[in-house]
This record gives structure tokens, C-alpha cells and sequence, in this order.
């Protein structure tokens, strides 16, 4: 067996970034640009209103009399105006400055009588409520730099420059396959012997929060030939292939069997750990092969540790895991030689070991926020000390 810090440096140095593709911007949030990107406009493109007002001339102000309203420009309207001496317009917000106006008095701080405009602000400035064409970003200029992720607020900021499509590392396709004669399908009846299948939930889950999810969910019996079919089909069409259950050493574990019939080369198959020992991960042509336990808070201890990472990089994210030192809210006491990975609850000052950490169970996994993970000869962990925290998410 090899250690953990051993395995997650093979597992990454085993993963290949993607190629890129465009992509609506729609779909991209999450993703990662494959190139800069430079403004292909002034934003905004024009002077503009930022406020519900009238636009004036501000030397009209000194002379604190009434000023005439010549017009009006609604949102949307080209200004086809020109203020005068003494004249004013209605504008509003996002609406285009007309020539000759510098200034924008708030609607609050006027009074319009017979047409005419009298101000009130003792405190306005030329410029007042304006905002200058090019203000946020002049045309030509870097606007994303290649490498960044697309956020929400990104996604409106390329949008706002005109932009409907982006150059981004494609996703990952990947694929669920769970195995055990044991599993039925959460809704139907549930019988002596059976369980309901769950995997597949929470790690499609874990997905959807990496802003993936799976492309195909296959249940599979055990039996070699069946797996073997359903990996040797879906390496033709994914990237990372996610196996549960069957990946021991028992008389019907035969994911390892599976895998090798299928030319994958294996690259580790257990590590020193708890939960999640029995780990496999293989590779074929670039496409991963993770192998987890059936049990289910090792299983997706295994994929928040493993192939989360590992999908970032395929997605240009270069950075495995948001780790931090955080003291312990409780001691703890383990044996050596296994690294543990338990879930916890992580807050600004500690982190706290949660109750129900056995593979099987997952109750903990509603409320945790982290893995904290106990280095493998550690033995005595006390409260307050620093400890490795993995936040999920």
C-alpha cells in the first residue's frame, strides 16, 4: 500500500488538462477561459445617467434661478439634444448624456414647476451622477486574463461587452457505474436482503457542484463480464469513470479484474487510509479510472479527496483543494499507520471531528463543511491542535 500524500501525487500527475472549446456563455459558468479576452467596446459606450434626474449645464446653478426643461431621454433613446445656456432635460437612469450637459441632479432634490426646473442640492459637483464613456473599461483593453473561472459576475461582465460566446477548458464527461447484486433503486420496495442505492445520488451530487454532472448513471450486477462491457462502452465516450462498490478483494469484487480486461493501466489499488483502504485509480489514453468502496461515506470521502482534484485540473483549475491548519475543538485519539480523512464541521476559529464517522454511514456528511484529514503515524491529537482541514464546495 502507498501513503495518501503518494497516491493524490499520482493521481494528479497522472491528469491531463483538457483541450478547449467555444462555448455559449450561458453554459459556461465555472469553466475555465482558454484565452485573454479584450474588450471589444468602451463600457459603457457612451456618457450615461446614474441616476433618475435632470441633466444640466452645472454653470446654470450659479445664477439659482429656474432653468427650462427642453426634453426628455428615457433609457434606450439616443440623446438627440443639446443643452443650452439655462436649459435642462429629463433623464434617466442609464439613459445617454446629452452635448452640453455635465451634470445630473438626483429627481429627489428638484422641484418642476410650469416647466420649469429648480434645484436644491447644495452639495452637487460638476460631473454629479455621471458616468464616463470607457469608465469601467476602454475598448482594447484586457478584460479577463486567460486561466480565470467564469463566475456569475463574470459571466454578466463579458455579456455587458457584447459578448455571447467564450473560449473555455471543455468539461469532463463522466460516468457513474455502481456494482452489487445488493442494490434497488431509491422508490422501489424494499426487500429482505436489499439496500437502496445510493452512490450515485451523492456523488452526482458532488458534481453538480463542481458545476458537472454525470453523463451517464449505470447499475451493474456483479459479475466480471458485465463490468467489464460497461467499462470497456463508456471509455469510448468519457473522460473519468467512477466505479462503487466491488473494488476489495472479496470472492465477487471485480472491478480490478474489470479495468485490467480492458487494458487500463493500474496505477494504485489501496492506500493507506481510513475510510476508503480498497481505493483503485487506473488509467487509459488520458481517461481516469477511480475505483471506490461500496460503503458509502468512504466512497464519497474518497471522491471529495481524489477525483475532485483531479477534475479541476482537467478543467484548467490548477489548485487541488482549499486546505487550511485549523486547531482542534476536541481530542482525538487513532492509531498509526493510516492517514484518517474524517468529516467535520470547520468555523472561523476551529474545526470540530463530527459524530458518525464509520464508512458506512452518512448522516454526518448533511452537516459537514471539511475533511479534516490526521496524518498516518499520528496517534494523539489534542484540542487546539493544528490539524490539515479540506473544505468541501
Amino acid at each position: 500500500m502507498i501513503s495518501v500524500k503518494e497516491a493524490k501525487e499520482l493521481a494528479w500527475a497522472h491528469t491531463k488538462v483538457l483541450d478547449a472549446a467555444w462555448m455559449n456563455l450561458y453554459d459556461a459558468t465555472g469553466l475555465v477561459l482558454a484565452e485573454d479576452i479584450f474588450s471589444p467596446i468602451d463600457m459603457p459606450s457612451f456618457h450615461q445617467s446614474a441616476m433618475d434626474g435632470y441633466g444640466i449645464r452645472f454653470e446654470d446653478l450659479a445664477a439659482n434661478k429656474p432653468i427650462q426643461i427642453v426634453g426628455e431621454i428615457p433609457a434606450g433613446n439616443a440623446a438627440t439634444y443639446e443643452l443650452n445656456a439655462n436649459t435642462a432635460v429629463r433623464i434617466f437612469t442609464g439613459a445617454q448624456i446629452p452635448l452640453g450637459c455635465d451634470t445630473v441632479v438626483m429627481q429627489e432634490k428638484t422641484l418642476v414647476e410650469d416647466g420649469y426646473l429648480l434645484v436644491n442640492d447644495p452639495l452637487a459637483v460638476k460631473g454629479l451622477n455621471i458616468r464616463l464613456q470607457g469608465s469601467q473599461i476602454k475598448k482594447g483593453m484586457l478584460a479577463m486574463k486567460s486561466g480565470s473561472v467564469i463566475s456569475a459576475g463574470a459571466a454578466g461582465y463579458l455579456a455587458a461587452l457584447g459578448l455571447n460566446s467564450v473560449k473555455v477548458i471543455n468539461r469532463p464527461k463522466v460516468c457513474i457505474i455502481n456494482t452489487g447484486k445488493e442494490l434497488i433503486k431509491a422508490g422501489s420496495e424494499l426487500t429482505d436482503g436489499m439496500v437502496y442505492e445510493s452512490n450515485s445520488y451523492s456523488l452526482n451530487g458532488a458534481l453538480v457542484e463542481m458545476h458537472l454532472t454525470a453523463e451517464d448513471i449505470l447499475m451493474v450486477d456483479d459479475d466480471e463480464a458485465l463490468i467489464t462491457e460497461a467499462i470497456k462502452h463508456k471509455l469510448n465516450t468519457c473522460d473519468v469513470i467512477i466505479l462503487s462498490g466491488g473494488v476489495s478483494v472479496g470472492d465477487y469484487d471485480f472491478v480490478a479484474k474489470a479495468t485490467g480486461n480492458c487494458g487500463v493501466k493500474e496505477v494504485f489499488h489501496k492506500v493507506k487510509q481510513k475510510p476508503g483502504k480498497p481505493i483503485y485509480f487506473g488509467e487509459l489514453n488520458n481517461k481516469l479510472i477511480f475505483g471506490l468502496p461500496g460503503n458509502p461515506g468512504a466512497a464519497l470521502t474518497c471522491f471529495y479527496e481524489y477525483i475532485a482534484p483531479c477534475l479541476k485540473k482537467m478543467m484548467g483549475k490548477q489548485v487541488p483543494n482549499s486546505t487550511y491548519k485549523l486547531p482542534l475543538a476536541q481530542a482525538y485519539h487513532k492509531k498509526a499507520g493510516l492517514t484518517f480523512l474524517l468529516k467535520g464541521f470547520a468555523s472561523k476559529d476551529s474545526v470540530t471531528i463530527l459524530p458518525a464517522q464509520e464508512s458506512y454511514l452518512m448522516s454526518s456528511f448533511t452537516s459537514a463543511n471539511c475533511i479534516i484529514q490526521l496524518e498516518e503515524e499520528g496517534v494523539e491529537f489534542n484540542e487546539g491542535d493544528l490539524v490539515e482541514v479540506h473544505l468541501l464546495n
